[in-house]
């Protein structure tokens, strides 16, 4: 008798606990009487008729992602790898319908993504992929709303997250990359070189300007030091072919002078006789008499012939008209 009241207590209690059970947030339980719905519950502590009715399962209202992994081809027929990421969530009024008319519901997105995408991705290049994967989402978001919202499922989100091509197709991509770089490197340093020979050759130029300047300066303050130096001279009863000459033996033994005091000095004087002196003033003034003499000489000659010239050409001009 206390064994049967004991196995009756023990049933009792199990049949009372059975009876209650909790739903946890986010979540919504089916419930189920002899295989037939019932009601949805959600979260909190719930009551059901033990042995009759049954949790015929448990529905996440939760925010789901799914990452599909789509290969397709492009417009210019390269292959290329795309992951497509789909945040979806049931709708808490329709948990009917994700429990009872989808029984795979991942798979059944995953066929809408690879639909959409194999679709779009053929209308476009390489490149135009990258530039549009956002255009794609969205066609992928606007279809799989259209078909999984009857299913009482909502899509909150799609993003194409990689795109990856073919090994080969990267490598030549970063091989073009890498030339058109190298390409507008080079055209960088052409221009760099440009500017830097310019700016030499300008710089050049100012300092053969200045030297010229400088040496055109230094030749007239020496021809008006020696101007200087014959008046004085004159002025003292030396006439002027003397005056030059002294200037010139003075010039040449300060230039003596000059190389010697330098120990290093490997210049040689020619010539460095005591008369050299007289004798490089004879010698100017004896080029400057024969060229005196033979310019005396041409103008005799051409007079000679003048007229005979303007004879046979009258329109010719001569050089005594040009000038």
């Amino acid at each position: 008798m206390d064994i049967a009241l004991i196995i009756f207590l023990v049933f009792g209690l199990f049949i009372f606990f059975s009876s209650f059970f909790t739903v946890k947030q986010q979540t919504s339980v089916i419930i189920e009487r002899f295989g037939k719905f019932t009601s949805v519950r959600n979260s909190g502590l719930h009551l059901k008729i033990p042995l009759i009715d049954r949790i015929a399962g448990r529905v996440n209202l939760k925010i789901q992602q799914l990452d599909v992994i789509i290969e397709t081809k492009t417009k210019d027929n390269v292959f290329v790898k795309m992951k497509v990421s789909v945040q979806f969530k049931v709708i808490q009024d329709k948990v009917y319908d994700a429990f009872y008319k989808l029984e795979y519901p991942h798979d059944q997105i995953t066929a809408y993504v690879f639909d959409v995408v194999r679709a779009e991705v053929p209308k476009l290049k390489l490149d135009d992929v990258f530039e549009r994967k956002d255009d794609i989402a969205i066609a992928v978001k606007r279809e799989l709303n259209e078909a999984m919202t009857t299913y009482g499922y909502d899509i909150i989100n799609t993003l194409v997250t990689d795109i990856d091509p073919d090994i080969q197709v990267k490598n030549a991509m970063n091989r073009i990359n890498a030339a058109d770089r190298e390409k507008t490197a080079a055209e960088f340093e052409g221009e760099s070189t440009r500017i830097r020979i310019v700016a030499k050759a300008k710089a050049e130029a100012e300092s053969k300007r200045l030297q010229g300047q400088g040496i055109a300066d230094q030749r007239r303050e020496i021809a008006r030091g020696l101007v200087e130096s014959v008046e004085v001279l004159n002025r003292v009863g030396i006439n002027s072919q003397e005056a030059s000459a002294l200037i010139v033996v003075t010039q040449h033994y300060d230039t003596l002078q000059a190389i010697g005091a330098d120990a290093n000095s490997n210049l040689i004087l020619l010539p460095n006789s005591p008369q050299a002196g007289s004798d490089m003033l004879n010698n100017m003034v004896a080029s400057f008499s024969a060229s005196n003499q033979v310019g005396e000489m041409m103008k005799r000659n051409y007079k000679k012939v003048k007229p005979k010239i303007e004879e046979e050409n009258p329109e010719t001009k001569t050089p005594e008209e040009e000038v």
